[in-house]
């Protein structure tokens, strides 16, 4: 599932970019304040981000600019009431992907997004510093070199790489790999974590007692 963060400061307006988005089959994180986003980026993986210009703590402009600063290519669409050919510049120039004014129908943020994701190459890629992970072909390379993973260790990396940087619950990984409708009883799921970490490092994949497990991510 395409993952997005939504910055918006207006309660109203992100809540419903929120609704719709996820009824379009993306999931969505949604915060207020530039600071906070900014921090959550240097700590999850998104697909693409949302980005009004007006916003508490740290507006849309300078966080975008301190984000391309970290040479972070995540894909940015600058949704805001400002529409003079000036803030579009603005906005291009701080490294901004694509500009859309607030009264843009629904529709229209969906597919821009879309193709937005699609020309970054992210789609289907999940990375880590040197540990990539490809949806498509199903495959993992560490600093390039390719990774012989199961089809089972597979779905569980994919779900503790994409939420990198956070623990991930026991129950939410044992659902990647049973589904809904069955509980993890044995120790497959522990099986599992034990080769991922002869594969890809033993720091690198570490236990939260009691609650789960979680992807180290290198300090920025």
């Amino acid at each position: 599932m395409l993952k997005l963060l939504i910055v918006e400061d207006d309660v109203a307006l992100g809540a419903g970019l929120q609704a719709a988005l996820t009824d379009a089959d993306f999931e969505v994180q949604w915060v207020t304040d530039g600071l906070i986003a900014l921090d959550l980026l240097q700590h999850a993986s998104f697909h693409a981000m949302v980005l009004d210009i007006t916003l508490p703590g740290l507006d849309g402009v300078s966080l975008l600019q301190r984000l391309r600063a970290l040479e972070n290519k995540l894909p940015v669409l600058m949704l805001t009431a400002r529409d003079t050919t000036r803030d579009k510049v603005q906005c291009f120039e701080s490294g901004a992907d694509d500009f859309l004014v607030k009264t843009t129908d629904m529709e229209e943020l969906i597919a821009r997004l879309r193709a937005l994701i699609r020309r970054s190459g992210l789609f289907g890629r999940v990375q880590v510093d040197d540990l990539a992970l490809d949806v498509d072909t199903q495959s993992v390379t560490l600093a390039g070199r390719v990774l012989n993973v199961s089809g089972s260790e597979f779905k569980v990396l994919r779900v503790l790489m994409e939420d990198a940087g956070q623990v991930v619950t026991r129950s939410k990984l044992e659902q990647s790999l049973f589904g809904s409708n069955r509980a993890g009883e044995s120790n497959v799921l522990e099986v599992h974590v034990h080769h991922l970490r002869q594969k890809i490092g033993e720091a690198r994949l570490k236990t939260v007692r009691g609650v789960g497990y979680t992807i180290v991510k290198a300090a920025p």
